[in-house]
């Protein structure tokens, strides 16, 4: 009789631990395909499909460009004032802010890469070299790796960037160094350079904006 209970109370103990690992089972996600990943969601917009409100902003954006609406403002366009004052913010961040040019496109890069992002990095790769930034640099930084040998400017910009994004602040120590280097509006300028393509980069992930057919993706894949 004992062995029957026995045997009775091993095979009850059986399904409640078959059952309470079938509880505890998280269902994996299956991986989304390449096909999906490059599917483009929010392609450019025929003007015949267009609203009013959107055909005018993508006249005055021509207007003040002087190109048709192009990359991360194509799927901005579904809206059409968010578009038109994005762009206006990056009119001041790209060509009037208290930042070097170089520095300016460091930070671009530094914020492609924290968000993976090969449509912004193939756009801006090519001008931050142009505008004097070490191709090592770019080359680290694209590998998930700090870049060596920064000048003091560079040093300051990756930190301070680097600090806010994966912080989501930065040190007294790295804020003391920014102001003291590039004066408040300097820092200011660096802290809207940093948010504003972060906001294309969701943009761009969030649309799946394609880069162009013959380009090459340059960031390595960093774990999560």
């Amino acid at each position: 009789m004992k062995k029957l209970q026995c045997a009775l109370l091993l095979v009850a103990l059986a399904c409640v631990s078959k059952l309470f690992a079938q509880t505890q089972t998280v269902q994996a996600v299956p991986a989304a395909s390449p096909s999906t990943l490059q599917q483009n969601r929010l392609p450019p917009i025929p003007e015949s499909k267009q609203t009013e409100a959107q055909k005018k902003a993508s006249v005055e954006f021509v207007t003040i460009r002087k190109a048709p609406v192009f990359g991360p403002f194509v799927p901005l366009l579904r809206s059409p004032e968010l578009m038109l004052r994005a762009s206006a913010m990056g009119d001041y961040l790209r060509y009037r802010d208290a930042l070097p040019s170089k520095l300016n496109e460091f930070i671009i890069l530094i914020v492609a890469r924290e968000w993976t992002q090969e449509y912004e990095w193939s756009v801006h790769y090519p001008i931050a070299i142009k505008a004097g930034l070490d191709p090592e640099i770019a080359k680290a930084l694209a590998e998930g790796r700090r870049p060596a040998k920064m000048a003091e400017e560079e040093e300051i910009v990756y930190e301070f960037s680097t600090e806010l994004h994966r912080n989501k602040s930065v040190s007294d120590a790295t804020y003391s160094r920014a102001v003291a280097k590039f004066g408040e509006q300097g820092m200011m300028d660096m802290v809207g350079v940093n948010g504003y393509y972060t906001l294309l980069a969701m943009v761009i992930n969030v649309g799946r904006t394609p880069v162009a057919k013959d380009y090459a993706p340059m960031l390595v894949p960093l774990p999560h």
